[in-house]
């Protein structure tokens, strides 16, 4: 019996089988994609020959949405797109309106705003953490960092309502306004969160298997990056010190001392250490902004685009105006087009829109970080193991609501 098993098939020569390329699709249901991505693969052995990544499975048309909804009721797609950092796509978003009605918000909606986006680049960098070093077998890490975002959500549940899908900020301002004692809770999740972060750096960065799993892994030269139009941690890991939050500034960041971290080589570990260290920045930050923040007006002072405070409508015939115009007719900002970019914690995330003076975005285009980063992959992995794309993959740290919008 088993001399029938071991004998082979008549013909076979194993030498015809030595240079065959075999074609692998991973995903578009795999856990180390992080979502609907697919990698065609075309491997020679375990070394890889060519990817190609196939998108479009999670695709949901946000732009043409963007030009069949109001101003304003565009703004809760804009959480679905990177949803592990929605205030920032909020944010990107009110922005990009603002400058097309060339209104300015008050210095105290500028910081606040300057904090909870610092506060989602923390808890989308702490999932990332957590599932890059899952990926690569170590799973401690992923406890760590799933406990400090469960207490984030709760700052944002307080502020906004909601934890994953917030739609907190406005036109022209946000929603609601921070109380002394929520911001009080953040100075001191802030206290409670470095160690943690200091307890995954001592598990992680000179522990011998990670760092054989990431380093010479996966390296994209900052020639290649900025071809590609690579942004984020991508690209300062390769070595550029590009940062939307100095070099075109934005809200209140001037107003704040921070450094931009960069790597050398280019690899996975670069990238990891690039993300590390925004995090302990971005704590830094929100500590300036909890010191700096000013008493004042949230909303900025314009009746035809901010809804009018509660009390006004019921006891005003110019709120109640207000109010009802904007609630059935929308705004109207002046014929123009602009394009506003923010620095994301996936790289970056501009909006490009085009009014008619209408209601509604005439055109509306968005620029995301994850898509674009998406497609030095190819670049990275050519030549690797087939254990390495799990890694590389993890390292652009891709979400496929930014990628598939």
């Amino acid at each position: 019996m088993s001399e029938a098993l071991n004998q082979k098939s008549p013909g076979f020569d194993s030498s015809d089988h030595e240079n065959e390329i075999i074609t692998l699709n991973m995903g578009p249901s795999h856990p180390a994609t992080h979502g609907v991505l697919r990698l065609v693969l075309e491997l020679d052995g375990e070394i890889v020959r060519s990817c190609r990544p196939d998108l479009g499975y999670l695709h949901r048309g946000f732009e043409k949405i963007a030009e069949n909804k109001t101003w304003q009721q565009f703004m809760a797609w804009t959480d679905r797109m990177d949803y592990l950092a929605p205030i920032s796509n909020n944010v990107g978003y009110a922005l990009a309106v603002e400058k097309l009605l060339g209104i300015d918000v008050p210095p105290r909606c500028k910081d606040l705003r300057v904090i909870l986006c610092e506060l989602s680049r923390i808890s989308a960098h702490m999932l990332w953490l957590g599932t890059h070093a899952l990926d690569l077998g170590a799973m401690t890490v992923f406890f760590y960092t799933y406990q400090q975002r469960e207490m984030l959500y709760d700052l944002f549940e307080e502020i906004t309502g909601a934890r994953l899908t917030t739609t907190t900020v406005r036109i022209g301002g946000m929603a609601r306004d921070a109380s002394p004692e929520w911001l009080k809770k953040v100075g001191e999740f802030l206290d409670r969160f470095v160690p943690v972060l200091d307890d995954c750096e001592r598990l992680l960065t000179r522990n011998r298997i990670w760092m054989g799993r990431t380093q010479d892994v996966g390296v994209l030269s900052a020639e290649d990056a900025v071809a590609m139009g690579c942004t984020g941690p991508v690209l300062r890991g390769s070595g550029v010190e590009w940062d939307l939050r100095r070099a075109q500034p934005y809200l209140s960041y001037p107003d704040y001392d921070f450094e931009i971290p960069v790597g050398s080589i280019g690899d996975c570990y670069d990238r990891y250490l690039v993300r590390v260290e925004e995090m302990r920045q971005s704590v830094r930050i929100v500590r300036q902004g909890l010191e700096h923040i000013p008493e004042g007006a949230l909303n900025a002072d314009a009746p035809k685009v901010v809804l009018p405070p509660k009390e006004k409508v019921l006891s005003s015939m110019e709120g109640l105006i207000h109010h009802f115009m904007i609630l059935t007719e929308g705004i109207h900002p002046p014929q123009g087009e602009v394009y506003h970019g923010i620095e994301g914690a996936k790289g970056e995330i501009g909006f490009f829109l085009a009014s008619d003076g209408g209601p509604s975005a005439y055109r509306c285009r968005l620029r995301t970080g994850a898509f674009v980063n998406l497609q030095a992959i190819e670049k990275m992995v050519l030549g690797s193991m087939i254990a390495d794309v799990v890694t590389i993959v993890g390292s652009l740290d891709p979400v496929m609501g930014e990628v598939d919008r």
